[in-house]
């Protein structure tokens, strides 16, 4: 929030008390406290009229803690308190703000919300008889200025946080587009040819269509998917992608373990539309990255791994991506044990080669379209996109056997054994990725107070 905004408010919040007379906010506060559950309830069944609001509203997880978040707001923010401490009432609606930013709430569902609930408030003032007449215009007023200063609040931190998070977005995607882009482009031509030779091979072997390698599970599918499309957003190449990609899985492979395939014509048209639909998807493929060259911001220095710089517009993007798609993440959470003593005793050049060598490990052990970052010292995270508490089991456990076993170089042919503690958390669907990220950090916690080199969580 802008400071000159921040004081004006802050002013406004301040000469509430001389607005309004003690005993009129004492007793608003006390219809405030013993309604806010009907409140909450007025308010959640208001918003889920919205068929907007309801997006962010059904999971159940947001209907059972908004119902209690919601109650503790309204006492807060009617609290009578005559020595309050204004300037922490504005940073919580500001927080609360914040909070809505990074879910992608639209501000107008806030605002709607916001009116209902002065709506709710005002019809439980007019049918109290404890209130005169006079104080029910008052006690009106005094909700209206609250809930509006509330909303100012929200509004301005929501403004400045979504105002980052879209600069940060548009950073990432010029990042991702750019990013090494000859390497890039060869792996992803190479991960193209590798699937449509998986499909030859299924077809040669006269295989049904259940059994045919979809190009959009397949390791370019899940690169496009998840980062080429996002990277190349808005170009007539990646729509043309994404089409030719839904057409072979969704036209050509389920018709081509059918009857009319026996016939030997049929056949080969199938495969020509197979290869065609390759071609296709391989030619824009090759256009778009022509279009661009290398960047390196938003990658760690060190590891080359994505920095923490985007891992907010990736949570949020993967959030997004689960909710259309009816899919799942993982978030891996990795520490390196007792790396302290690494730099202690070997220094801290033996300390960056380490890291380096872990990073490449894992980055070797993960798919093309799962994200790999490094937060900071010894501090690793993946993101791993549509996958299964199972599946990210495997892999977590996979990465703590490969890095038990390594032998890590040092300078003068020396090498070192490490272990790692990972945290798995699987994302439940709820719109604020803030949860899941808790969630690994506290599996990881465990693995690490359990005794380190072991993997905890995946509920």
């Amino acid at each position: 929030m802008d400071q000159l905004l921040k004081e004006a408010v802050l002013n406004e919040w301040e000469q509430l008390p001389s607005r309004f007379s003690a005993p009129l906010r004492e007793k608003l506060y006390r219809l405030a406290q013993a309604r806010r559950r009907e409140l909450a309830d007025f308010f959640y069944h208001e918003m889920m009229q919205d068929k907007l609001a309801a997006q962010f509203l059904s999971h159940q997880q947001v209907k059972t803690r908004l119902h209690a978040s919601m109650q503790h707001w309204i006492t807060d923010l009617f609290d009578p308190g005559q020595d309050r401490n204004w300037q922490a009432v504005m940073d919580y609606q500001s927080r609360v703000g914040d909070i809505h930013a990074r879910v992608d709430v639209p501000m107008h569902v806030v605002l709607h919300g916001a009116r209902k609930l002065k709506a709710g408030i005002g019809s439980f003032i007019a049918g109290d008889e404890g209130f005169t007449d006079t104080e029910r215009f008052e006690a009106q007023s005094l909700v209206s200025a609250l809930m509006d200063l509330a909303m100012e609040s929200m509004s301005a931190a929501y403004a400045s946080s979504h105002d980052r998070n879209s600069r940060a977005e548009e950073s990432y995607r010029l990042f991702s587009i750019a990013q090494n882009v000859a390497a890039e482009k060869e792996r992803q031509r190479a991960a193209l040819l590798n699937w449509e030779n998986d499909l030859m091979f299924e077809q040669a072997m006269g295989h049904t269509s259940a059994q045919m390698p979809k190009i959009g599970a397949s390791e370019f599918g899940l690169w496009f998917r998840h980062k080429g499309s996002h990277a190349f957003q808005g170009a007539p190449e990646t729509i043309a992608i994404q089409n030719a990609m839904q057409h072979i899985d969704e036209v050509l492979l389920p018709i081509g373990g059918t009857a009319p395939m026996q016939n030997g014509a049929a056949r080969l048209q199938h495969l020509r539309d197979l290869r065609e639909q390759a071609k296709t998807i391989a030619f824009h493929l090759e256009r778009l990255f022509e279009q661009h060259s290398e960047l390196e911001s938003g990658r760690d220095a060190l590891t080359r791994l994505l920095s923490r710089k985007f891992l907010s517009v990736v949570m949020a993007k993967e959030v997004a991506y689960a909710r259309r798609s009816n899919t799942r993440f993982a978030v891996l959470t990795i520490d390196i044990d007792h790396f302290k003593s690494i730099n202690d005793q070997y220094g801290h050049e033996a300390g960056d080669m380490v890291l380096q060598q872990f990073a490449a490990l894992i980055n070797n052990l993960i798919r093309a379209g799962d994200y790999a970052f490094r937060l900071g010292g010894e501090e690793f995270l993946l993101l791993m996109v549509d996958t299964t508490k199972e599946a990210a089991l495997r892999v977590a456990e996979k990465i703590r056997k490969e890095v038990e076993k390594e032998a890590f170089r040092l300078r003068q042919d020396h090498t070192l054994r490490i272990t790692v503690s990972i945290g798995i958390a699987l994302h439940d669907g709820h719109p604020d990725y803030m949860r899941t990220l808790r969630s690994a950090d506290e599996a990881l916690y465990e693995a690490k107070s359990g005794g380190r080199n072991r993997v905890m969580g995946g509920g």
